[in-house]
């Protein structure tokens, strides 16, 4: 990761904040070519507002966000629009268009940003459904999906492209066990495939370490760990013991910072 030219994705000190809720605090993380990284981290950490910076959905208050050599908040609306044509996103609450069919939702971008004739498109998108097992979805409509069906039809339009960058927020979410591991190893067998860049955002620990080349764990705004998933199992780091062993007690608190309990309710002390 030391040749510049086989970092993908570079940010440096990043600060962000939702009104006076501080996300990152100069946070700073690179993401190589080809390879597939996991963002780690607890709710609420800030997993998905990253992706969000990196797809220029939101701009940072300070520091800097690169993609393949460009910086995403200094674009224009045309550059950005050219960086987005490869990027596949796979949303996290799935993100399907409720009116269209499934077999439409993964032809939409294909319909949208690419002259490819009709039959080239039917062909695709029964590919893509295939890799996900969900080509007998492809006439239902969204509301006919099961939540994990509907994640893994949403995953198919993510990778409709074939993107030079793919990011995945939360694709573990709602699938049974048998789907989650087919999924996670799809993912790892598509960016090898098609020499994609895949960032997979998840607090799924166990199914996400056997597939990534490299892994972040975020916490109060800052990258607490980071390495592959043996440096990260073997870790003695508090932090890493506690999140990646589900334990209860540690530096992580289960309680959001606040006021104390009761002064909220009226009482005294």
């Amino acid at each position: 990761m030391s040749d510049p030219s086989d970092i993908l994705i570079e940010i440096e000190d990043l600060h962000f904040s939702y009104g006076d809720n501080k996300v990152f605090d100069g946070i700073s993380l690179r993401v190589p070519r080809g390879k597939v990284v996991s963002i780690l981290g607890v709710g609420g950490s800030g997993k998905s507002t990253l992706l969000r910076l990196i797809g220029g959905q939101l701009r940072p208050d300070r520091g800097c966000v690169r993609v393949n050599g460009q910086v995403i908040h200094e674009l224009d609306q045309k550059g950005l629009y050219e960086m987005r044509r490869n990027m596949g996103l796979m949303f996290q609450a799935g993100g399907l268009f409720s009116d269209l069919s499934v077999f439409d939702n993964i032809a939409f971008p294909m319909r949208e940003l690419t002259d490819l004739p009709e039959e080239m498109v039917h062909d695709l998108v029964l590919m893509k459904l295939h890799a996900v097992g969900l080509r007998g979805t492809v006439g239902l409509m969204p509301s006919e999906l099961s939540g994990g069906m509907a994640r893994r039809v949403a995953l198919a339009r993510a990778i409709a492209l074939d993107p030079m960058l793919a990011m995945y927020d939360e694709p573990f979410a709602g699938l049974d066990p048998i789907s989650l591991n087919v999924i996670a190893q799809l993912i790892r067998t598509l960016n090898d495939a098609l020499g994609t860049t895949s960032i997979v955002v998840t607090y799924d620990v166990s199914e996400s370490l056997k597939v990534v080349d490299y892994a972040y764990l975020i916490h109060h705004g800052r990258v607490e760990a980071e390495g592959t998933a043996e440096a990260l199992w073997n870790s003695q780091a508090p932090y890493v013991v506690q999140f990646l062993h589900a334990q209860p007690e540690g530096p992580i608190p289960f309680h959001m910072a606040g006021d104390p309990y009761t002064r909220d309710l009226g009482l005294a002390g």
